[in-house]
C-alpha cells in the first residue's frame, strides 16, 4: 500500500481497538514500512499527506511518527523530510557494537570509536540444535546458516563472534555474498532480505574461553572471556539472527549507553 493524495482508513483488529490511536497509526506505518512500500533511505510523504491519508490530526501522526524515530525505524533529516533509516557503519556503531578500548576516566581527551575489521573465517549450512532453534523460533534441524567472524580493532583481534540464521529466512545467501558485502552485515539484511532489525536482546556473561575461541582471540584455553549472547528482532519482535559473540576483555570494555526513553 503506498501512501499518496489518497485516503487509506487505518486497519484495525481487536487487539488493536483498546490501542492510543497514535499507537495505531505507527502500527500501519510499521507495516507500510516492513511490507517495502518505502525502502531503506527512501521519504516518507509528508505529514499532511499522512495524515490526510490515515484520517488522523497531525499531533497523532506525529506522536506515532516520534516514537518510530526514536526506535531507529525512522531518521529526521532538517529541512528535508522523514526517511527510512538506512542500516549503515553510523548506526552499527551508535547501536550495535559496544566493545572499545579501556580508557582512563579522568583522560577527557577527545578519542574516535575505531571501526572493526570483520574477517568472516566460518561458512556453513547446517542444522539447527535445540538452542537455536529455540533462539529463532523454528524447529531442530531445521537448516540454518553457521556464521563465523573475526573482529580486530587497531589491528588486535578482540572477539569472535557466531552467528546463526534460519535458511528459509535468508534464502540465496551464499559466502561469498556475506563476505563481499559493502556494508554491515544488518545492511545486508536489509537491502537484499528486506529485513530490518531494530533493536537487539543481549544476555552477558563470565566464561572460561573454549580451545577454538581461544585459538582465534590468541588466549590460552580456559582464559576468562566474556561471552554475550544476543537476539537481533525484526517488525513485531520477530528474531532473525542469534549472535554469540567472546570478547577478550584483557584492554577492551563492553560499554552500554542506558537513556529513558521519551
Amino acid at each position: 500500500m503506498q501512501v499518496k493524495n489518497k485516503t487509506v482508513p487505518l486497519k484495525t483488529s481487536s487487539a488493536d481497538d483498546s490501542l492510543p490511536l497514535y499507537r495505531q497509526v505507527k502500527r500501519e506505518l510499521q507495516k507500510i514500512i516492513e511490507d517495502g512500500h518505502y525502502g531503506p533511505g527512501k521519504p516518507l510523504p509528508s505529514e499532511a499527506t499522512l495524515a490526510l491519508a490515515l484520517q488522523v490530526s497531525i499531533g497523532t501522526l506525529r506522536h506515532a511518527v516520534d516514537e518510530l524515530v526514536h526506535e531507529h525505524v525512522l531518521v529526521r533529516r532538517q529541512g528535508k523530510g522523514t526517511f527510512v533509516a538506512p542500516h549503515n557503519r553510523a548506526r552499527f556503531m551508535f547501536q550495535f557494537f559496544h566493545v572499545e578500548p579501556r580508557w582512563d576516566p579522568e583522560d577527557d581527551t577527545p578519542r574516535e570509536q575505531p571501526f572493526p575489521d570483520i574477517d568472516c573465517i566460518a561458512f556453513a549450512r547446517e542444522q539447527a540444535d535445540e538452542a537455536e532453534a529455540r533462539a529463532l523460533r523454528i524447529q531442530p534441524g531445521d537448516a540454518v546458516f553457521r556464521i563465523e567472524n573475526r573482529l580486530a580493532l587497531r589491528g588486535r583481534v578482540v572477539l569472535h563472534d557466531r552467528l546463526t540464521l534460519s535458511a528459509a529466512l535468508f534464502r540465496h545467501l551464499t559466502e561469498k555474498r556475506f563476505s563481499e558485502r559493502p556494508s554491515t552485515i544488518y545492511a545486508l539484511f536489509q537491502t537484499d532480505f528486506g529485513i530490518t532489525v531494530l533493536r537487539a536482546q543481549e544476555r552477558a556473561r563470565a566464561v572460561a574461553a573454549g580451545r577454538a575461541v581461544a585459538r582465534v582471540l590468541g588466549l590460552p584455553a580456559g582464559a576468562p572471556v566474556m561471552e554475550v549472547h544476543r537476539l537481533a528482532l525484526t517488525f513485531g519482535d520477530r528474531p532473525v539472527e542469534y549472535r554469540v559473540s567472546t570478547i577478550n576483555t584483557q584492554a577492551h570494555d563492553y560499554v552500554s549507553m542506558l537513556s529513558k526513553s521519551p
